[in-house]
Order: C-alpha cells, then structure tokens, then sequence
C-alpha cells in the first residue's frame, strides 16, 4: 500500500483518545468509586471488575474472527463496527457512573456489573477490529511504528485527561470535599466528557479511513467459514506462531504491572503519600507527558535498531523506576504528601512505558504477515484479539485478587486516615509486584525473532504469492 496521507494518519489515531479515556476511567477510578463512594466491599468491587474483564477478554478474539470473516462492500472488515462500539459505548458508560449511593448494595452491585459488561461489550465492538484496522493501513516495516506512535500518543493522551486533567478538573477540592475525589458530582462531570470524546473518536476514526476500504478489501487473501470449529483452530495456530507468543507474554506481564498501577495507584497516592488532586495529577501526569513525548525518540530509535531490542531497553527503564519506587516507600514518612520526590519515578517510568505501549503492537502486526505467507490468510482481528484476551485475562485474575487484598490489610473506606500497615502493604503490593512482573516480560521477549530484514523478504514473498 502507499505510503498513509498526514490526514490519513492522524485522524485514525485521534480514533483512540476515545478509548483511552473510557478505558481508564474504569480502571482508574472504578474500584475508588465503588469502595469509598458508593461504599461497596472491596471483595465484591474485585469480582465484579474482574467478572468485567474476563468477559472482555474472552470477547476480544470473537470479535477479532468476525471482523476478519467479515466482507462488505461498502464497510469493509471493519468500520461498521467502529460505528456500532463507538456509539454503544458512549451512550452506555454515562450510566455507570450515575448509581446513586442510596441504594442497596445488591442493587448497585446488579447495576453495576451489568453496565460494566455492556461497557467492556461496545468498547470491544470498536477497539478490536480498529487495531487490526492499524495493522492493514500500511506494511512497511517503519510505518508501522509510526502508526502505533500515533496511535499511542492519542491513547496517551485518554489516560492523561482521565487521570492529570480529569484529578485537576474534576475533583477540585470545595469546602465540602477538601479531598476532591471524595465529591461524587466529579465522577458525574467525568463521564459525561469522556462520553463526548469517546463520540467524536469514533467519528474521526471512521471518517479518516473510509477511503482506504476498496484497497482493504483487496488484502483478503481467503475466505474461510464462519464456524466454532474454524474459530478454535485459528486460535490455536496463532499460538503456534512463536514470534506472536513472545509479543504475547511479554505485553501480558508488562499489563500486569499496569493493572497494579491503576488499580491501587489511586489508594497509595492518597492514603501512603498523603497527595492531593494536585499532587496525584502532577505525578500521574507527569507520567504520561514523558510516554507521549518519548513516542519520536522509539520511531527514531527502532529507524536505526530492532523492535526487540527497543522493548529490552522500555522495560529496563520501567524496572528501575518501579525500584525507585520502593525506596519512596522506605522513606514515606519523611516525604509525606511532598510530590517533588515521586517525580522521577513518573518521568522514568513513563519514557520506558512509551516504549512498551508502541512496539508490541508493531511487532503483532509484523507477526500476522509472517503467519499469512505461512496459511494464505490474513488474521489481524484473530491476532489482536487473542493479544487481548491473554494479557486481559491476567489482569482480571490480578484485579480480583486485589480487591481481596485490600480486604485482608484491613483498607476502610471510613477512615480518612488508613493503618500503617495497610498503607506500607498497599504501597509495596503495587512496587513489588510490577517489578516482577517487568521482569517476567524481559523473559518472555527473548524468543522474538523477526527483524527488518526478515520481513523484507516476507513482503517480498506475500507479493510473488499473490501474483
């Protein structure tokens, strides 16, 4: 395919703010807001979430098949679903987070987990066959990386205007909520901007590549039956592709370490450091900034080296700034509620993580063309569906353990001021355990073996077999 128009490449990418918004507002701010605002169990907010996740995960790869399987003329694979997910999405997450507190905890619990599965439903509708989209719209080798910055950038940016902006905005402290996220009117106001945007990036995701859907269907290779049978066997040969399993054990550990920073992230800025809406902003944004600014330096990095070993030098960068963490909470009670001295583990931690959110999502694209000179078929949807479903499964296992946790170290949503062990314990499960999990990544992307030349003579090879 020719090379993507600026308009082309910056309006698809602008498609995934919308994502990123709704997205982490959930994971952000979903078990604050059920615990402490609503004032559900945080076992029973873990299982609900976890419940949630599972059920996106094991929807992923469906999704991904049907769009693969999917041919029309006019909406090719794919962007009728982006209409369809967008639209559900943003219609269903205001609904969220309008339950009243007054009502009984198993009626919130009721309404809450519905919207959630509805929520994770229409978002899958969207993000699956957008991110297969990403994969298809070029096949150059650095392009490709290119898209995925952009991409990421505009992800980026959803997490920075739910966590940064959203704490400045949304939760500024009243004289009857000093802690500002303690104000249930902010959780309104939230969902409503992130509902608006979640619109307007479907609009510019879908409206940016309708051009590009006669070239699309041009791609398919095959056609193959829709049917149980098929699906589990294009599952199990995705697996099968070792490049693919390394891109997916890898990026599943590293979302571990993810879902230990948003899920508790919120709990050990406000009761371990003592910050304020101001404080968690600078610290979760500072974060961010450094994963959006780094964006050139990985397309420029990996212009010049492989995508394999800029991933080793992204989570070596998070591993040392999750140990910097460590020491902060060795020393908590000398830099309490002084955000100056978390800073550098945001910054750190967000220029490696910039990284880990671009390359393996160029190095899945870089496996289906592998795996479609081996079959005859292209499986993108398959791909990044089942990309997906390994490292959101892991972090449903992850979450629900953590609403137990905060159970078993004794966490009150009733006390404005938590047990010392509580906060050491919250603080330390959070560090120790994305080390570890950063760790496992580094492992796991050993086996990874595709370079730029490699698929040089892949796309070659694609070419001779079409013609």
């Amino acid at each position: 395919m020719e090379a993507l128009k600026k308009r082309t490449l910056w309006g698809f990418g602008f498609g995934n703010i919308g994502f990123g918004l709704t997205t982490q507002i959930i994971s952000a701010y979903l078990v604050f807001y059920a615990t402490v605002i609503l004032g559900m169990s945080g076992a029973s907010i873990g299982l609900l979430v976890s419940l949630g996740i599972i059920w996106d995960a094991l929807s992923d790869p469906i999704m991904g098949y049907l769009s693969d399987l999917t041919r029309n003329k006019r909406f090719g694979r794919r962007h009728l679903y982006l209409i369809i997910g967008g639209i559900g999405a943003t219609v269903v997450n205001l609904g969220l987070w309008f339950i009243p507190a007054s009502y009984s905890d198993i009626v919130k619990w009721l309404l809450m987990i519905i919207l959630v599965l509805l929520v994770k439903t229409f978002l899958t509708i969207f993000i699956t066959p957008y991110t297969a989209l990403a994969a298809e719209i070029s096949d150059d080798y650095t392009e490709r990386t290119r898209i995925q910055a952009v991409k990421t950038t505009f992800f980026l940016l959803g997490l920075f205007l739910a966590t940064a902006f959203g704490m400045l905005v949304f939760f500024r402290s009243t004289p009857e909520f000093p802690i500002g996220q303690l104000n249930p009117a902010g959780y309104h106001n939230m969902a409503i901007f992130a509902s608006v945007i979640m619109f307007l990036s479907m609009i510019a995701a879908y409206t940016s590549t309708k051009h590009l859907i006669p070239q699309l269907n041009e791609r398919v290779m095959r056609d193959s039956s829709l049917n149980i049978k098929s699906f589990f066997f294009e599952i199990g040969s995705s697996f099968k592709n070792v490049d693919f399993r390394a891109v997916v054990l890898g990026y599943l550990f590293t979302n571990i370490a993810s879902a230990l920073i948003s899920t508790l992230g919120l709990h050990v800025y406000t009761y371990t450091f003592g910050l304020n809406n101001t404080g968690i902003a600078a610290i979760v944004g500072s974060q961010l900034v450094l994963s959006i600014a780094s964006q050139p330096f990985w397309i420029k990095y990996t212009d010049r080296h492989e995508k394999k070993t800029g991933i080793k030098l992204g989570l070596k960068l998070a591993f040392a700034a999750t140990a910097y963490f460590v020491i902060c909470v060795i020393f908590k009670d000398a830099i309490q509620g002084n955000v100056i001295y978390l800073l550098p583990f945001g910054i750190i931690a967000g220029f490696g993580t910039g990284g880990l959110f671009t390359l393996p999502q160029a190095m899945v694209a870089d496996a289906v063309d592998a795996q479609a000179l081996k079959t005859g078929a292209r499986q993108e949807g398959v791909f990044y569906g089942t990309l997906t479903l390994c490292y959101k499964l892991s972090q449903s296992v992850a979450i629900f353990l953590l609403g137990f946790a905060l159970d078993f170290l004794k966490f009150d949503s009733k006390l404005s001021t938590q047990l010392n062990s509580t906060v050491i314990g919250l603080a330390l499960l959070l560090a120790v355990g994305a080390i570890a999990s950063f760790g496992l990544a580094y492992l796991s992307y050993k086996p990874y073996s595709l370079t730029r030349s490699r698929m040089t003579e892949i796309h070659i090879a694609i070419k001779t077999l079409k013609n």
